[in-house]
């Protein structure tokens, strides 16, 4: 069975490099990591790490989860030295500069070879994989050399191959971890039933990230002069879809045009997107991107498109509604960071997998809808104050009461 894992790897490495002569992300995932161990052998032996600490994120949403537990280790313990590893270009390009990580690299491809290379150069002396990174080779090195092996923020569901008929193989490889920090109950449950017991239900990480950038969040100073005394509805990570709604339902609905202004950061930000996005709205709205604002115009626009990236987070505090992207796609992105806020989050059907847009739901902070005729039925509903003020303290309150996962961790990990 290891052996068709690992062809299964070849063939995805090969199909990548087949997909990078037409796809510019699949160029980039081959491009970070030519010479991949030459760049992290000669970081290592110019800094002397001994005492290093192992993180592997696929992406950016995983980064989030893992960064909490990364600076909670250094602030306790400056030596301590952190590799960061990525699996994708969207998580290593966004955070390759980021300083709370001593080594930041991609992950080399996962295997028998690149393992065994990639543990005798970095001998971590811990290693934290964040929510679901199963990568099989590395775990059968970790194993090999007894490193301890920690899943944090993880999260199981019963449709993982994990918990199927012919799914022993994969099974048998989590023995490779130490122990699992889970997100909840459910997923507890499913490790006991496969027999393993070294779990404990400690929560998601994100919390404590997201409660952390709501006391810390940056003022915008251009931004604050385009709010004025507006509503604003903040679409966040969006994609085409979000937007086709939002633009339909606010060109339509004269009373939403008058009461709001909108703030659109999209998940991508190259030319045409942007320019998407402008020809939606240019009919009616007075359009500003926001690397083309300054004093003299920003107040008078009445949608502003934010064509960078790392802004988003800090823009919910300037928020009256937020409306989540993906949700008409594979899922949706992070609703937590528009929560702490106190923002009631809109977003589409596909929230599924995601346990807190579930909850959120239910507690009345957060909506989920179909179509343009649902989300303006949403948006009247929001229109009254009281619902809109109750809403916006079940999402604040709801973040709140669930932070703590990265002290239990770091306190599980290294006891006093």
């Amino acid at each position: 069975m290891r052996l068709l894992y690992t062809i299964s790897i070849y063939s995805y490495y090969l199909a990548i490099r087949i997909a990078s002569l037409f796809i510019p992300k699949a160029k980039i995932f081959l491009k970070g990591r030519k010479n991949i161990f030459d760049k992290i052998g000669s970081a290592i032996q110019k800094t002397g790490f001994d005492n290093l600490i192992w993180f592997h994120c696929a992406s950016l949403g995983e980064f989030e989860q893992g960064r909490p537990l990364i600076e909670k280790i250094k602030r306790d313990d400056p030596q301590i030295k952190i590799l960061l590893t990525f699996f994708s270009p969207s998580g290593y390009e966004v955070r390759k500069n980021y300083p709370g990580a001593d080594l930041i690299f991609y992950l080399p491809i996962d295997t028998p070879s690149n393992a065994r290379k990639f543990m005798e150069i970095v001998k971590p002396q811990k290693v934290f994989f964040v929510k679901y990174e199963f990568w099989f080779n590395y775990l059968k090195e970790l194993k090999n050399n007894n490193i301890p092996t920690y899943l944090v923020s993880g999260i199981f569901r019963e449709d993982h191959y994990f918990f199927r008929f012919s799914g022993a193989w994969f099974r048998k490889q989590l023995s490779s971890f130490t122990h699992f920090f889970l997100q909840d109950k459910k997923s507890v449950e499913l490790l006991n039933s496969i027999c393993f017991n070294n779990a404990t239900l400690c929560g998601d990480t994100r919390f404590d990230r997201v409660l952390e950038i709501s006391k810390n969040a940056k003022q915008i100073e251009l931004v604050k002069q385009f709010v004025s005394d507006k509503k604003i509805m903040i679409l966040g990570s969006s994609w085409a879809e979000d937007e086709k709604i939002v633009a339909s339902c606010f060109l339509k609905n004269q009373q939403l045009k008058t009461n709001y202004k909108i703030i659109i950061a999209p998940h991508e930000i190259d030319e045409n997107h942007i320019s998407s996005i402008e020809a939606l709205f240019i009919s009616e709205f007075s359009c500003l991107r926001y690397s083309n604002a300054s004093d003299l115009n920003i107040k008078d626009a009445q949608l502003l498109i934010v064509d960078n990236v790392g802004m988003l987070s800090s823009l919910y505090q300037y928020g009256t509604i937020a409306f989540i992207g993906g949700g008409f796609g594979k899922g949706i992105h992070n609703i937590l960071e528009a929560a702490t806020f106190g923002l009631p989050v809109i977003f589409g059907p596909n929230y599924q997998k995601f346990t807190e847009a579930k909850e959120l739901i239910k507690l009345g902070g957060a909506f989920s809808v179909n179509d343009i005729l649902e989300f303006e039925k949403t948006l009247i509903l929001l229109s009254d104050e009281q619902v809109l003020k109750t809403a916006s303290v079940i999402s604040k309150m709801y973040v709140q009461g669930r932070v703590g996962a990265t002290e239990k961790i770091l306190d599980a990990v290294f006891p006093k």
